[in-house]
């Protein structure tokens, strides 16, 4: 069974963050440039929060607050569940399902090596699929 690991060695381990006082819209900005779902946030190489779309949908749009005042840590979710490289994509899938998360970010001790987001592990799964019809 392929692990966060092999799924990060395949597709790269390019990490997207931000930093806590920099304010939505520029979260909002970088995660249109870069085509993500969620950043990262970061203070220096310590991982402190995520901040989602669904954060920005919840949090800001919901109660009328404004984007380019409101700063990421005000809204991001700071209680970050993460794996690590050795973890099965199966059990990420049951993780990512049960706490209803798209995005996992994956650690080595402190260190962030990689995120893995619902959409990866769905193309995974998929892959898998097709690999094994044509086996047949």
């Amino acid at each position: 069974m392929k692990t966060v690991g092999d799924l990060l060695n395949e597709k790269g381990n390019l990490v997207i963050s931000i930093g806590p006082n920099d304010s939505v819209f520029q979260a909002l900005a970088k995660m249109s440039h870069h085509n993500v779902g969620a950043l990262l946030v970061m203070e220096g190489e310590k991982l402190v929060g995520i901040f989602s779309e669904r954060d920005y949908a919840r949090k800001i749009i919901l109660y009328g607050g404004a984007s380019s005042e409101t700063k990421i840590h005000q809204i991001m979710t700071a209680k970050v569940f993460h794996v690590s490289r050795n973890h099965g994509l199966d059990e990420c899938m049951a993780i990512m399902t049960e706490r209803q998360f798209r995005h996992l970010p994956v650690l080595e001790g402190e260190k962030v090596v990689g995120v893995i987001s619902a959409t990866d592990l769905i193309r995974e799964s998929i892959s898998q699929q097709d690999l094994a019809a044509n086996q047949y």
